[in-house]
Formats: C-alpha cells, sequence, structure tokens
C-alpha cells in the first residue's frame, strides 16, 4: 500500500526546506524529498536581502545564522552599481553575507525536529493527480515506490522533473550569456585584493569578482570569451579560472585549486501558472533568471512564506483549496518583476561602448535618493504589496508591517498566526478564530490584520468595520474553530481541474 503524506515538497534546496518547516510550524508533516545523494554543502548565493532576513528573523530562524555571517554590507547592487540599503525602514539595512548551504542546514534542522527528515537519494519520477490527491513514483535506494499526499510541492529546481512530468512549460528567453562560478583556493594573491566582503563590480572587458570565504577559500565568479563557448556540462577548471583572474587582476594573482565549480547562465524563464491542482511550483522550478542583484535565493525563500501558511489551511481544513490560487496571483507578478530587473542587469553588464555609456547614466542615476530608494525597496523584497481585491483602499493594505508593529506582532508571527491589531472589542470579533488568528491590543490603529507571513490583508475603513474584518478573517483563516473539520484528509473537493 502506498506511504500516504499530508504534503510532498520535492527539492531539499531552500525554496523546499522552508514550505516544509513552515508546513511544520502549523503542525502539518510534510515528506521532503532529493534526487541528490546528500547535502552537497555547495552554496549558489552568498547573501540574504532585508525582507528575506524580516521573514526569518519573525519565525526565530535567523538567530542560529548569525554565527556564520560573514558581513553585513550596507548595500545592496544593481548590476554592480552601488544601492544604498541605510535609508531602508527595517531591521535590516543591509544584505547579509551567508552561505546558502547555513541557511540551509538551519532549515533542514528545523524540519527534521518536527518528524520530517529529509530524504536523500529519492528522485521523483512521475506524478498525478485527481480530485482527492496526488501521487507520485519515487525511486529510493531500496527500490521504486509510490507516495500519495494531499498535496505535492515542486521545489526541485531549474530543471524540475516535476515539471516536466506535468507537461508544464518553462516560457522565456534562453541563454544568450554564460558565466561560471566557483570556491577555489589561491596559492598568492596581492594585498587588498578580496581582503573583505563586496558587491561586485562589472564594466570593462570581462569580469573575476573573487570574494573571501574564510579558512583560506575564495568564491570566484566570471565570465568572458571564453566562457561563451562552453556547455554548461564541461568542468571548470582551475587553469580557466586563472585565466579569467588573469584578465581582471594580473598575474600576481595563482589559483592553487578548484573546490567546487558550476556554470550558469542569463536564461529568463517563468511558467504561466504556479498552481496546477494539488500540485505548486516554487522556486527556481517556477522561474529562472540570472541571479543580478542576489535576489535568486530570496525569491524562493519569499515564494516559501507566501505559500507554507495557506497550503497548511487548506490540509487542515480550514479554508477551502481556492485560497492556494492567491499565491499564484501574489506570487506571479512579483517573479515577472524580477525578470524585468535581471535582463536588464544583465544588459548593464556588457562590455559594449555604447552600453557602457548607458551604465555610467543609469549609475548616476541611482545616486538621486528617490531612484535609490525606488529599486532599493525592489531589490531588496521590501518594496513587494500584493494585492487585496475587494478591501477598502489603505496606505498600508498588502504591504508588509510596518517596524514596529511588526515587533509587537514578535509573538504570534514566530508561532506562524496571524495578528490583529487595534482596540480591545477588536479581539472579540477574532475570538472564534483563536489559534490562527491573535488580538494584540493597540490604540495606535483602529484595526489591521496582518497573515501570518506579515503582509497586511484588512485594515479598518472606520472606527466600526466590523463587517470588513468579517469579511477578511473569512476570506484569509476560513471556518472559524467552531466550524473547522478535525483533519487528516482535506475536507473539500478540488473542482475541476482545467
Amino acid at each position: 500500500m502506498p506511504e500516504r503524506a499530508e504534503v510532498l515538497v520535492v527539492g531539499a534546496g531552500p525554496t523546499g526546506l522552508a514550505v516544509a518547516a513552515e508546513l511544520a510550524l502549523a503542525g502539518v508533516g510534510a515528506v521532503v524529498l532529493d534526487a541528490l545523494p546528500e547535502r552537497s554543502g555547495q552554496s549558489k548565493a552568498l547573501a540574504l536581502q532585508p525582507r528575506s532576513a524580516e521573514l526569518l528573523d519573525a519565525r526565530g530562524w535567523l538567530d542560529p545564522l548569525r554565527p556564520h555571517v560573514h558581513a553585513l554590507l550596507p548595500r545592496g547592487h544593481f548590476a554592480g552599481l552601488p544601492l544604498d540599503y541605510s535609508v531602508l525602514e527595517t531591521p535590516f539595512p543591509h544584505q547579509i553575507g551567508v552561505e546558502q548551504a547555513r541557511i540551509e542546514e538551519v532549515l533542514e534542522q528545523r524540519i527534521a525536529e518536527a518528524g520530517s527528515p529529509v530524504r536523500w537519494a529519492h528522485a521523483c519520477t512521475a506524478v498525478r493527480q485527481d480530485a482527492d490527491g496526488v501521487a507520485a513514483m519515487v525511486e529510493t535506494p531500496t527500490g521504486p515506490t509510490e507516495i500519495t499526499a494531499d498535496y505535492l510541492v515542486a521545489a526541485d529546481g531549474a530543471h524540475s522533473a516535476v515539471r516536466r512530468a506535468l507537461g508544464v512549460p518553462f516560457p522565456g528567453r534562453a541563454a544568450r550569456m554564460r558565466l561560471a562560478v566557483a570556491d577555489i583556493t589561491l596559492a598568492r594573491k596581492p594585498s587588498g585584493l578580496a581582503d573583505e566582503w563586496a558587491p561586485p563590480e562589472f564594466g570593462g572587458g570581462g569580469f573575476g569578482y573573487l570574494l573571501p570565504l574564510g579558512d583560506g577559500v575564495y568564491r570566484v565568479l566570471f565570465g568572458g570569451e571564453e566562457q561563451q563557448a562552453l556547455d554548461r556540462t564541461v568542468p571548470v577548471t582551475a587553469a580557466e579560472v586563472q585565466r579569467a583572474l588573469e584578465a581582471v587582476h594580473g598575474d600576481d594573482v595563482a589559483v592553487a585549486a578548484v573546490r567546487w565549480g558550476s556554470r550558469f547562465s542569463d536564461a529568463s524563464r517563468q511558467v504561466e501558472r504556479y498552481r496546477h491542482g494539488r500540485m505548486l511550483l516554487a522556486g527556481d522550478a517556477a522561474h529562472v533568471h540570472l541571479p543580478a542583484g542576489g535576489q535568486g535565493l530570496n525569491l524562493g525563500l519569499q515564494d516559501a512564506f507566501n505559500l507554507g501558511w495557506k497550503l497548511a489551511a487548506a490540509v487542515r481544513g480550514h479554508v477551502a483549496p481556492q485560497l492556494l490560487d492567491t499565491y499564484h496571483d501574489e506570487r506571479h507578478p512579483v517573479a515577472a518583476r524580477v525578470l524585468v530587473n535581471t535582463r536588464a542587469q544583465g544588459v548593464l553588464t556588457i562590455s559594449d561602448t555604447d552600453l557602457l555609456a548607458l551604465r555610467e547614466v543609469v549609475g548616476d542615476l541611482l545616486t538621486e535618493p528617490d531612484a535609490n530608494r525606488r529599486i532599493a525597496m525592489e531589490v531588496s523584497g521590501l518594496g513587494i504589496r500584493y494585492p487585496v481585491p475587494g478591501a477598502a483602499p489603505h496606505p498600508l493594505l498588502g504591504a508588509r508591517l510596518p517596524g514596529a508593529l511588526a515587533a509587537e506582532a514578535a509573538g504570534p508571527l514566530r508561532s506562524g498566526r496571524a495578528v490583529l491589531f487595534g482596540p480591545e472589542p477588536l479581539g472579540d470579533a477574532a475570538a472564534p478564530w483563536r489559534g490562527r488568528v491573535e488580538h494584540v491590543p493597540s490604540a495606535a490603529t483602529a484595526g489591521l490584520l496582518a497573515r501570518p507571513d506579515g503582509y497586511i490583508c484588512w485594515a479598518a475603513a472606520g472606527p466600526h468595520d466590523d463587517a470588513g474584518l468579517d469579511a477578511a478573517l473569512a476570506r484569509w483563516f476560513g471556518r472559524p474553530d467552531t466550524e473547522a473539520v478535525p483533519h487528516r484528509r482535506n475536507h473539500f473537493r478540488e473542482e475541476p481541474i482545467r
């Protein structure tokens, strides 16, 4: 008989692990699979943007990362052009320099503690679904098996096996630019080169960005004419890295060894729908782009924080599955915008006389406070604002909680609950949702309702907006506890899949 899970997560990278951690926080079990034999320990990404730091901190998952932080960078960048983050209203007005592998370790430990350790060497080979659930065929070290679940989250990367099995197209633009990344040791380097963390610089003929990772290991990111002709399967060699570094830094730098290397491109693709019945695509399985501005890891993490609490509510039978459509409605436009700004950044790194002139003009513009703030809010993730159809207009609606209110909401958010701010009587209105929504008395507002991911989904239109609050509670959190259905299987059947 097939193994049964509440949620099956395919892919144990940061996105899949964050989804599983969010589900565990809500008491929903997840089976997490990954085709790799074990965690590689390699880190494609090296920084957390401010919004991701806020979200991890809200859950209590940032503190375990602090001993592994290399640097706090007070600026981001747009194609290497500096963005001043110090002007942003956030407890984290900086990029946090920390390796992706460390983030994965923290999240993996969290789900293991909840009883859902990652199952390595488990490759999903086929999927199917009906109105009641999903089924996945999985190749394991002991042979093939089938796992069924209420829902499946595909977070298995740019070459997603689940996306292919579903037959979901991945439209977009093919690669025009090819680059390489490697972790290396050096036999020698000049003083002052890569002594500390700093954002990359582009412009001129090719580039060789070098960053210290500690213990004599350096991260190098490079691209030039040689890389354009190499297939992504060709190993990155010490000789290739040496040529790239010499082209930019001269022969005073010498490569000793390559510990790990990979190739990537500026391919820009996005699926048209994130939800396909009971299967949902997240992270690189849903979107890929040039990793410019340090946005890739953060885009996937924020997919997870948006999806996790909604999926838990659907599994527990509190809400109809249609709430999951808001995952696509909210996150698809965010990723689409990231694809736009990363394509723009890619153009600004090309060594062409006219494009270098354009780069100079854009760089001048970004020194203007309004322009800096506009682009910094976008790249940092702090400027995300989700649509709230049918709600009365309000300056904060759809935005993340302001800093002071986020601090007051620390307790509920850490436990994955929504937060209702406002006068004492509002607490009575939210009482039927106790356990999912916590009232925090506040004289600073007539009423604000924030979801578990910290985004405001209702703001009082006046001192007596009871109808608006009731509608928001029902829309986002479904049945009151007195009406919720005791759950092991989802009470709701799916609508026909079109």
